[in-house]
């Protein structure tokens, strides 16, 4: 039933009774279109039901309908409606394209403007569509989306692990031999690798040569043919963690001798004749030197 003006006394019929109890209800007379449509005075208080394949609109202008007046609007074919603001203003915090099954209320709050009230759809929620990222896999713009972990997908076995490869890639690396060492290799395709043991980094010299920080658990080997000192700085200038070990090996015919750089803050204890400065005890004698303390350094090895 269209919007009505009644009179003092007058009295209504079931049926018009029937059709303001549907008004009511948001329901009212089927206006039913299948093409676009411009509304008018007379759907006030009715339904304007949209039924088209094609996309159609629903345009509102001026001057048409009073503050309070309502009209529904729903859409019941695959065509998207668009509900278009003519001369007049339509705000909504939904959405003014309706697809198949989706509808609402128009409410003037006055001639020149209203407001759409979608109601509840499952596309007009918080979330309208889940999308996979990097290392994600799935996701979906409606009903109920699944998404995946990539990286757990790509694990098969018992100890595997899943490792970059470069810049937003991974791939698997298959767990190790028993016993094996998972270690550093950047010649791997991963960047690791398993070992029977740990490989031991070398660094060649050929002269007195003061330690850095790199040298840490590495084997610095002097070729030198005259003496040299292998010497150890302080803590002030190579903060080494307490724990770290050097190794050294004389593998020339010079003799080596450990020494700190400056033996009155780096101490050096050891059982050679000098104890704090010992000498490796002939060409291929290796020692190695532990850090204890601060600036507190032990030689232990083949020493004289």
């Amino acid at each position: 039933m269209a919007k009505q003006t009644f009179t003092t006394g007058q009295v209504l019929t079931a049926a018009q009774m029937t059709a303001l109890q549907q008004t009511a209800m948001l329901g009212g007379e089927a206006n039913a279109r299948t093409a676009s449509y411009v509304l008018v005075a007379g759907d006030a208080g009715n339904a304007v039901t949209m039924s088209s394949t094609s996309a159609t609109t629903i345009t509102i202008n001026t001057g048409i309908f009073a503050a309070g007046d309502i009209v529904t609007i729903v859409n019941i074919n695959s065509g998207v409606c668009t509900i278009t603001a003519g001369t007049a203003t339509v705000t909504t915090s939904g959405s003014l394209a309706l697809s198949q099954n989706q509808g609402g209320i128009l409410r003037f709050t006055s001639a020149s403007a209203a407001i759409f009230l979608q109601f509840a759809t499952p596309a007009s929620g918080d979330i309208e569509g889940v999308t996979a990222g990097t290392g994600i896999s799935g996701g979906g713009t409606s009903g109920t989306v699944t998404i995946t972990n990539s990286m757990a997908t790509a694990i098969d076995a018992k100890g595997d692990l899943v490792v970059g490869t470069g810049a937003d890639t991974f791939s698997r690396l298959a767990v190790g031999t028993n016993g094996h060492t998972l270690v550093a290799d950047s010649g791997a395709a991963t960047g690791l690798a398993y070992s029977a043991g740990i490989p031991v980094v070398l660094n060649a010299q050929t002269a007195t040569y003061t330690v850095v920080l790199g040298d840490a658990y590495k084997l610095v080997t002097m070729s030198v043919a005259s003496a040299n000192d292998f010497q150890i700085p302080t803590n002030a200038n190579v903060a080494y963690p307490v724990g770290t070990v050097i190794n050294v090996i004389q593998i020339g015919a010079g003799q080596t001798t450990i020494k700190a750089v400056t033996s009155g803050t780096t101490t050096i204890s050891s059982t050679g004749a000098t104890a704090t400065a010992p000498k490796l005890r002939a060409q291929y004698s290796a020692a190695s030197c532990i850090k204890v303390a601060t600036d507190t350094w032990y030689v232990v090895g083949d020493i004289a």
